[in-house]
């Protein structure tokens, strides 16, 4: 069955008066099929974002000696797109209440147009480090567009389905990562690493359909605002233990993946005639993590998001210690297998992670309530994909 891209009947913006995702009935009748589609249409349009944001991970398997840049250099260039998204999260994730939905979406979604037009023009043998610098930064359009994505998704779910559904829609949007180091595998191995314009405008049509689709099938969903001050949210105990279980999951994700190409070149640098044969072995890890996202929510959702946090986190312990002996040992195939379980367990962790953004105790009013739980999305996914930026600089 296929779905129509014609727009769903709508007199209004939905509003508290006739959306309650906690009622039953109302959840059977209509709420389920409405909260579904707007998950879907978001899960694309974050797809894409988070494609434009890992460009750069892909990107510098491209650059070769022409480009006089070392390995400590292609680093940066993969950390700072990630910064730059860490920012943007806290403003995102609050962009949804000011303006909507699938109004936000759409803004955000043609805002990508920014760093792959502006990459597409400039990236060429004998350009400045200063430039590349410049496009690797408008990459992090793309890590904001998470936050704002995630804020809509929570508001549109009941609480006993919001693991699941942070799930999917992380794991959904998580996706872009081995996309795009798809889609660079396929050009180094047709176009040949010369040609990295043709991977960055790739997502030229992409971008424009994920912003066309956002505007036909989403929805606006105007609920009651309460702003809920920042100083208040970093004040709390939760926001920081949320924000910790963050760094360790997603920044991993996000940091293992912007960087493993480049570890492997560095690391096993003999086992690599070209760049093609290290991109290889990078998209797995990062596909099987996103995949994991949903079981973690899922499985939080039925034994706690801290039971299952515990254990993602104990797993990954061993997975570390797991890397390390195999770079002592130089070996390659286990090296590989402990990123992978690395990969896996931080998705699952990661999935888990969302379950407990809202399990604090309510506020005053439930728009208080919801209004901290979007800004503890942006601030926890803000301060985890910091979490990334440190990976990358310890790699460096």
């Amino acid at each position: 069955m296929t779905t129509s891209l014609r727009p769903p009947a709508r007199t209004a913006p939905l509003t508290a008066a006739t959306w309650n995702p906690e009622d039953p009935v109302f959840w059977a009748a209509t709420g389920a099929r409405t909260a579904r589609r707007n998950l879907v249409w978001s899960v694309f349009a974050e797809h894409v974002g988070f494609s434009v944001w890992s460009l750069w991970s892909v990107l510098v398997l491209f650059l070769g000696p022409e480009y006089g840049i070392d390995a400590a250099g292609k680093f940066l260039l993969t950390a700072l797109p990630t910064a730059v998204g860490a920012c943007l999260r806290i403003p995102y994730a609050s962009a949804v209440a000011v303006f909507g939905g699938r109004t936000w979406t759409v803004v955000s979604a043609l805002l990508l147009l920014v760093p792959v037009t502006v990459t597409a023009v400039l990236l060429e043998p004998g350009v400045s480090y200063g430039t590349l610098l410049l496009c690797a930064a408008l990459g992090g359009f793309g890590g904001g567009n998470f936050a704002s994505s995630m804020a809509n998704v929570n508001a549109f779910y009941p609480a006993h389905l919001k693991g699941w559904a942070l799930g999917v829609n992380a794991g959904g949007g998580n996706l872009g990562v081995p996309a795009v180091q798809l889609l660079g595998l396929a050009v180094l191995a047709t176009a040949g690493a010369a040609h990295p314009r043709v991977l960055v405008l790739l997502y030229v049509p992409l971008v424009v359909i994920a912003a066309l689709c956002a505007a036909l099938r989403m929805d606006d969903l105007r609920l009651p605002r309460a702003t809920y001050p920042l100083r208040k949210l970093v004040a709390r105990r939760h926001t920081w233990l949320v924000s910790l279980l963050y760094i360790g999951t997603f920044g991993s994700f996000i940091g293992f993946s912007f960087a493993f190409g480049q570890v492997l070149q560095v690391q096993f640098a003999d086992s690599f005639a070209t760049p093609v044969d290290a991109a290889y072995l990078t998209f797995a890890g990062p596909l099987l993590g996103s995949l994991a996202r949903p079981f973690g929510g899922r499985l939080a959702d039925r034994f706690g998001g801290g039971r299952v946090s515990l254990a993602a986190f104990a797993g990954m312990a061993g997975g570390a210690l797991l890397a390390l002996l195999a770079s002592r040992a130089h070996s390659l195939p286990l090296f590989v297998a402990a990123f992978t379980a690395l990969f896996v367990l931080s998705g699952a962790g990661n999935g888990s992670t969302y379950k407990l953004i809202p399990a604090a105790p309510p506020e005053r009013d439930a728009a208080t309530t919801r209004s901290r739980d979007n800004a503890l999305i942006g601030f926890a996914g803000a301060v985890g994909a910091f979490g990334g930026v440190l990976v990358n600089i310890a790699f460096r």
